[in-house]
């Protein structure tokens, strides 16, 4: 069986780093890394970490508006799939990758399978949810990470091909936290002590791309007592210098530069609360039982809030307060994210499909 896997943004990479260890002892796996994103530290440092094989692919597409970028790699995804002629297209989440990699297979009548489908934010507005709502609707097997996702699929009318099996990137986590620890210097090169700081990561559109909401979270973080460490994407990097956006009004917000997904899991493992508005990010922190904050209006990952474990707050800078000054949640964290072993399910499951046909 040959399975083309097609990833571009660092979400995908952790994500597709499971499922091609389980592919590639049976089975021919070609990846292809559209580009989406370009920058290092955004993608090249992820492969390094996760192990995941040089792809066969690199499609070089980078920075664009969504349907320029999304165009062009649907045009180069169409090239590589009529080249490679494969029994499988499978893609993750819920980036421009995702749909363009769905939308040039469905088109070909290639069979696609979409890991981490069934999510749903109910917020048109954005453009994830336009992409991942797409994918499904084109997709013959469709992996969800949680009950939840599956529910929502079968709202839509979605149930045939569809299975739970679990999150991957609880597969990832657990694979790779002992290394993180072993291997990882960030605690010592930031000066931090564990349980003593604070976390965050903002990047989507709704934050980046509107001054008041970024202007307002910044305004809370710049209130606050605490260390907060703050991996600054590129997408902020570009906001901070058209608004001129002071983030150092104290010295207690420090903004640094991305850090590798290994780094990142122990800043997120010894942190005391992160705040985000990543969906990934989110997730992580209920792996390691840290208490969450999304600066978004809503989440994909409502098992999260509804243990406890993340509370919504968007981008109003009272709430955050409110939410950071909180006590730490004392209810156990359901194992609503499966245990593990997503990676090998996933492959199963093509596998069998493939052998007996997609409308499996």
């Amino acid at each position: 069986m040959k399975v083309v896997s097609i990833v571009g943004a660092r979400p995908q990479f952790i994500k597709a780093a499971p499922v091609s260890r389980e592919l590639r002892k049976a089975h021919r796996e070609v990846l292809v890394h559209t580009g989406q994103h370009y920058d290092y530290a955004m993608s090249r440092v992820f492969f390094d970490e996760l192990g995941i094989p040089e792809p066969d692919y690199n499609l070089g597409v980078g920075s664009a508006s969504h349907g320029a970028q999304t165009g062009r790699m649907l045009e180069q995804a169409e090239r590589v799939l009529l080249e490679e002629q494969p029994d499988w297209v499978l893609v993750y989440g819920d980036t421009n990758s995702t749909l363009a990699g769905a939308l040039a297979a469905a088109k070909l009548h290639v069979p696609v399978a979409h890991v981490e489908a069934g999510l749903r934010s109910f917020n048109r507005r954005m453009p994830e949810e336009i992409n991942r709502v797409l994918t499904d609707h084109v997709s013959a097997l469709l992996f969800c990470p949680t009950e939840t996702a599956v529910r929502n699929l079968a709202a839509e009318g979605i149930t045939w091909g569809v299975h739970n099996v679990g999150d991957v990137m609880y597969d990832a986590v657990l694979h790779n936290i002992g290394v993180a620890e072993e291997r990882s210097k960030v605690l010592d090169e930031f000066g931090l002590t564990p349980g003593r700081y604070l976390l965050t990561t903002v990047h989507r559109p709704d934050n980046t791309d509107h001054e008041d909401n970024l202007q307002s979270i910044l305004a809370a973080f710049n209130t606050l007592e605490e260390t907060v460490i703050f991996p600054a994407h590129p997408r902020v990097r570009k906001a901070l210098e058209r608004w001129n956006v002071e983030t150092l009004e104290r010295s207690n917000v420090r903004t640094v530069d991305p850090v590798g997904y290994l780094d990142m899991l122990v800043l997120e493992k010894h942190a005391r609360m992160i705040l985000t508005d990543s969906g990934g990010v989110q997730k992580e922190a209920y792996f390691f039982g840290v208490p969450c904050v999304t600066l978004r209006p809503e989440t994909e990952w409502v098992e999260t809030v509804e243990a406890g474990w993340n509370v919504i707050v968007g981008a109003d800078e009272a709430r955050i307060l409110e939410a950071v000054r909180r006590p730490r949640p004392t209810g156990e964290r359901p194992q609503v994210f499966g245990d593990g072993q997503a990676g090998a399910r996933i492959v199963e499951r093509i596998a069998g499909a493939e052998k007996r046909g997609p409308q499996t």
